[in-house]
């Protein structure tokens, strides 16, 4: 009887000790907390970094504010709140400018970065988002000016993508459950590719050039979609977090980071072909808009005021 007990308490202790080195294993380790005690309910939409600045800016879409936060410290240290729906943005370091897609204002708002004072505006459509407006207004950010428009044929896009080696722009085109890729020189259509058999609602979109691989978060179901970036061609499919909103691919580690409701998952590349989940981080309601800053070596997720929970924004850092 003594010798099952202390094989009992053997097994329990063990796998104490393993499950505390997978959780130390894991590829995020949480760092701090930034709390936002000032907010009320409601989503973030998208992050932007100064990496030279030391700066992170994020857009509290429902709160009508673009919060700044110093990279050294992890401190809120200014808040813009000339908005009413501030979602996607473009930091030009040259110019010291910062650019907000203000969906119910229907414009651009442009900011001096140093001094957070207004420096202009380009109206554009009501409704404007990170990309949910038809047809996407393209802005010259140097001129302050709309440079043309790519009509994409669908009232619900959500996300886009560059080629650095290449003129072609990806699309997602979540009211069609598909994928359009442009000539970003001519704005002319190239390609179409249709997700619908795999997934719907495509919303969250990376891209791995250096091994022509296009990364699809979807939301109905929640999956990780990998396509071939020259024929569109549905290379994988995973189940991943629900509600996903943003997605990153690091080029060094070969991991993808999928910020989802509840979950983040990271997915390891073991090949262009192959994928393996290796991470499933719980986090909070919808807690889906985030950014990885791989020359930190830091993932900073956003978390929304929720019922008794206060808004955040938590740090992880990132784990060989």
């Amino acid at each position: 009887m003594k010798k099952t007990k202390a094989m009992v308490l053997f097994v329990i202790f063990t796998s104490l000790v393993v499950g505390a080195w997978a959780q130390q294993k894991g590829p995020l380790k949480f760092a701090q907390t930034i709390p936002l005690p000032d907010l009320h309910d409601g989503d973030f939409d998208h992050f932007r970094v100064d990496l030279a600045g030391n700066r992170l800016f994020a857009t509290a879409e429902e709160n009508s504010k673009v919060l700044v936060f110093d990279l050294m410290t992890n401190k809120l240290i200014h808040t813009i709140t000339d908005l009413k729906a501030p979602h996607s943005m473009v930091y030009r370091a040259d110019l010291n400018k910062l650019f907000v897609v203000d969906g119910d204002l229907g414009e651009v708002r442009i900011y001096d970065t140093k001094s957070f004072e207004p420096a202009g505006s380009v109206t554009l459509r009501e409704g404007a988002d990170a990309s949910t407006y038809d047809p996407i207004s393209v802005i010259d950010t140097t001129s302050g000016k709309v440079d043309g428009e790519i009509n994409v044929d669908s009232p619900d896009v959500e996300a886009m993508a560059l080629e650095k080696s290449g003129p072609r722009k990806f699309v997602h085109v979540r009211g069609n459950n598909e994928i359009k890729v442009f000539d970003r020189s001519n704005h002319k259509l190239l390609a179409t590719w249709s997700i619908a058999e795999q997934g719907k609602k495509p919303t969250a979109l990376a891209f791995d050039e250096g091994s022509h691989r296009l990364f699809v978060g979807t939301r109905d179901p929640g999956k990780l979609i990998v396509l071939d970036s020259d024929s569109g061609k549905v290379l994988a499919s995973m189940p991943a977090g629900p509600m996903v909103d943003d997605m990153a691919f690091d080029s060094a580690s070969k991991r993808i980071y999928f910020a989802a409701s509840q979950f983040i998952d990271v997915f390891q590349q073991r090949d262009p072909d192959h994928y393996e989940r290796i991470g499933h981080v719980p986090t909070s309601f919808r807690a889906k808009t985030a950014i990885l800053v791989p020359e930190l070596k830091l993932y900073y997720l956003a978390v929304p005021h929720h019922e008794k929970r206060m808004a955040e924004v938590r740090v992880y850092k990132v784990v060989p």
